[in-house]
């Protein structure tokens, strides 16, 4: 039932544009990255929900520190499909930051727009540092100036699923990164 639940799911892709085995292997890289540039210190990563938690337990599964783990909602659309420019925080941490190595770990970064008023927010608690992991980075996207300390993919400007990128709460679960087909979501 799994594979035929996928296979009806693939259906919608135009292409594949980041592989399982592509997807893996740089998560494993970044994660010696954050290993090595994290030595002696136990980093807090925050998820941002819902997209980024298949990435963040693939990365943290291949962290080798002690780290822990919060999550965040945090929206700037509200009920429209453009940005409003406000960031509302739907789901809070429950960890106080104050004075800790904090990694937000979130699995696109596109205009940038939610990420920079998310940071500035965090940065007002006090950690004792701040940085960004995303999983894909979409630069011609960028309206706001902010770049992501750790980034696996650098990606063109389409409509990606998968590894936790959906459309409409679908397709979260495909292993790859994908290109929807444009005729599913217009």
């Amino acid at each position: 039932m799994k594979g035929r639940t996928v296979m009806k799911l693939d259906q919608d892709i135009q292409e594949i544009l980041i592989s399982q085995e592509d997807l893996e292997q740089r998560i494993e890289e970044m994660a010696a990255e954050i290993t090595r540039d994290y030595a002696g210190k136990a980093p807090l990563l925050v998820g941002i929900l819902r997209g980024s938690y298949i990435f963040m337990a693939d990365l943290v599964r291949h962290i080798d520190l002690p780290v822990s783990m919060d999550f965040m909602v945090v929206s700037s659309y509200g009920a429209g499909t453009v940005s409003s420019g406000l960031v509302n925080i739907k789901k809070d941490l429950e960890e106080d930051i104050e004075g800790k190595d904090v990694i937000i770990v979130e699995d696109i970064l596109d205009t940038g727009n939610t990420l920079v008023k998310l940071t500035a927010e965090l940065l007002k608690r006090r950690p004792a540092s701040l940085k960004l992991c995303v999983m894909l980075d979409k630069p011609d996207r960028r309206t706001t100036p902010i770049k992501a300390d750790y980034t696996g993919f650098s990606i063109p400007d389409a409509y990606v699923v998968g590894c936790g990128l959906d459309y409409d709460q679908g397709y979260r679960q495909l292993p790859y990164v994908g290109v929807l087909k444009p005729e599913v979501y217009e």
